[in-house]
């Protein structure tokens, strides 16, 4: 018979008391950013909604976007109103460190870079554990802001992505 490691052993005894809570979430609703781009026409949706299993699922919709490998991050202020969309702040970030590929990583903000084809049209979901409605609800809000370049899921604070060219303001959105 082979022994259950004790790290999960504790998680699995440790879900039912989880699972009220995880129900909260989903009942938060969910939200969107109208995102726009600095000089590129990029304009779309992002949406991020909570899910009965505490898991969000964060949907990109847009188009005009530049062929290649973008990062796209949650930010934690938002803001879009500055020019390179400094304004919105760093990564949603919690407690950790940026990126997959670091010890301590990654942000609650991060997400896999986005591959866009030759027709700038970006439709993917993805699926985050690590974000939290109370990420997105705060005092100042958040927003979500696509880099011109790729993540490289390591380098501190925000994996060497180059300048910010979209950003939009995430608002609570109806069911």
């Amino acid at each position: 018979m082979t022994a259950i490691p004790k790290s999960l052993l504790a998680a699995a005894l440790m879900l039912p008391l989880a699972a009220p809570a995880l129900a909260d979430n989903h009942e938060a609703g969910h939200f969107a950013a109208d995102v726009g781009g600095r000089e590129d026409k990029i304009d779309g949706t992002v949406t991020v909604e909570p899910t009965p299993s505490g898991v969000m699922i964060v949907t990109l919709d847009l188009t005009g976007v530049p062929p290649g490998e973008h990062a796209v991050h949650i930010h934690e202020t938002g803001d879009c109103s500055a020019d390179d969309f400094t304004s919105a702040g760093g990564h949603v970030a919690g407690d950790a460190k940026h990126g997959v590929m670091v010890e301590g990583g990654p942000h609650p903000g991060d997400l896999p870079n986005a591959h866009v084809r030759g027709d700038g049209i970006l439709q993917i979901a993805h699926f985050n554990a690590r974000l939290a409605p109370e990420h997105l609800t705060d005092a100042d809000g958040a927003a979500f802001v696509m880099h011109e370049g790729a993540d490289d899921y390591m380098s501190q604070p925000a994996g060497a992505a180059g300048a910010r060219i979209a950003c939009g303001v995430f608002e609570k959105a109806g069911m």
